[in-house]
């Protein structure tokens, strides 16, 4: 009989997600991608043209001068055998037919939220729930901007009691990491229930 002194374990094949980070044009989300990827993000940023003056609301982020026009792209290991992929969507209205797309097989979703311009993403809001995706409320605190308690931020976005809100700098990897680990529990958790109820019925 072989000893197994010694021996190194097999290595763990780690579980692989698909998170999707959306929001208003602006709020941050090349930015967070960019903070937490372990690798070189893909980023298909644009510079904004004047032709895109007229549909692009730069209201409360003047100083933009590039878009994303497809997606960001980012990974994470949150643990040995956890395994993120980061999808940002496009911001502005006329990119979001690409959304359908990058939904396909996404476990749940970041909405990142800026108050000065909070209305910019009730679409993003709205989409998750049309579709049943999971989905967890960031708020970017940006510098100079009014801070609001999380549960103003709920209000505000006649969000239901079990959408998760969190304050969040999407600068920061560890503020970022947070948001990640909060949606992927939300999701799981709404997926045990799911899957209790349809074995009640």
């Amino acid at each position: 009989m072989r000893s197994s002194y010694g021996q190194r374990p097999a290595p763990v094949e780690p579980l692989t997600l698909k998170i999707l980070v959306a929001g208003g044009f602006g709020v941050g989300k090349t930015t967070m991608v960019g903070a937490v990827s372990e690798i070189r993000p893909l980023r298909t940023e644009e510079r904004l043209s004047e032709a895109g003056r007229p549909v692009d609301d730069t209201g409360g982020v003047e100083a933009k001068r590039t878009t994303t026009v497809a997606m960001d792209f980012g990974r994470i290991t949150l643990r040995e055998d956890l395994v993120l992929y980061l999808f940002g969507t496009p911001g502005q209205d006329r990119f979001w037919f690409l959304w359908d797309e990058l939904a396909q097989g996404a476990l749940g979703a970041v909405v990142l939220a800026d108050t000065r311009r909070l209305e910019d993403c009730f679409a993003a809001v709205d989409y998750f729930e049309r579709r049943g995706i999971p989905f967890l409320v960031a708020v970017n605190c940006f510098e100079g901007a009014a801070q609001h308690p999380a549960e103003a931020v709920r209000q505000a976005l006649d969000l239901d009691p079990d959408v998760p809100v969190q304050l969040c700098d999407a600068r920061s990897r560890d503020s970022v990491k947070e948001v990640l680990v909060g949606v992927v529990e939300h999701a799981m958790a709404l997926a045990g229930a799911r899957r209790r109820e349809s074995t009640t019925r």
